[in-house]
């Protein structure tokens, strides 16, 4: 009777392994790929959302605590009287 794991010039039981094997190489393909995707979205590995964006401006983090209420529009006023004067005005327009 021939066999798959025939010793005589047969495959031998090795060749078992092989379809084992390969769920092996497309499940870790599968788990990189998928690592990778959730790395672009940022995933679990995403900063605190209270942490600041990087390329956030002083005027903008300004206009939004004056925004949320943090400070009262005396405030907002002065301190952005401040940062016009140490950055120059941000952008064309606005208040004078």
């Amino acid at each position: 009777m021939q066999t798959l794991a025939n010793w005589d010039g047969g495959p031998g039981p090795w060749i078992l392994f092989f379809p084992l094997i390969w769920a092996a190489v497309v499940v870790a393909v599968v788990t990189f790929l998928r690592r990778t995707a959730r790395w672009g979205r940022g995933g679990p590995w995403r900063a605190l959302d209270g942490a600041r964006p990087a390329g956030d401006s002083p005027l903008a983090v300004l206009g939004r605590r004056f925004a949320s209420g943090e400070i009262d529009e005396d405030e907002y006023w002065r301190r952005l009287s401040v940062l016009e004067e140490q950055f120059g005005r941000a952008g064309k327009g606005g208040a004078a």
